[in-house]
């Protein structure tokens, strides 16, 4: 027995070096943990700063909230335009006028035709026709370019003029 008294006290020292020295790496660790941890924290608390945050899930809820907001706010705003859009495309745009002698005697071009009509083509057609003793004001209607009245060639021409504008 006392040889192995012998023994353990000499391998005691090496045991009670290797401990110590397993202690210091430690220590180091800890000391190389602490600073980490220490940078990250001053990290966290620049970023929450002024934000009046507690949290960073406080912040994220936030954040989430906001972008519904704003989505919702594109939603509205995206329907608006499309309303918008399709009121424009039910406007009367498209205009175009042609003035004419309808009766071939001497004088001047005061007889008209005036055309009124949307994107789709349709609207009216107004012509007036001018003589000396008299004059006639004729609407026709438009569908799709068409009428359900016969049309005269300047009609057709101020149609034509009208649907060429952009």
């Amino acid at each position: 027995m006392s040889e192995l008294n012998e023994i353990i006290i000499e391998q005691i020292s090496l045991f009670v070096m290797g401990l110590t020295g397993v202690i210091l790496l430690m220590a180091i660790l800890m000391i190389v943990q602490g600073a980490r941890l220490r940078k990250m924290r001053r990290r966290y608390e620049a970023m929450m700063s002024g934000n009046g945050v507690e949290d960073l899930e406080t912040l994220l809820v936030n954040l989430k909230n906001q972008s519904d907001m704003l989505e919702d706010g594109q939603r509205e705003q995206k329907e608006l335009i499309e309303a918008a859009h399709a009121r424009m495309r039910g406007m009367k745009s498209k205009v175009a006028m042609k003035r004419y002698n309808a009766f071939g005697e001497r004088g001047n071009d005061l007889s008209f035709s005036l055309a009124i009509l949307d994107d789709n083509h349709s609207g009216i057609v107004l012509s007036s026709l001018h003589n000396r003793e008299s004059s006639y004001i004729y609407a026709k209607p438009l569908e799709k370019g068409e009428s359900s009245y016969a049309l005269s060639p300047e009609e057709k021409e101020v149609i034509a003029l009208a649907l060429q504008q952009i």
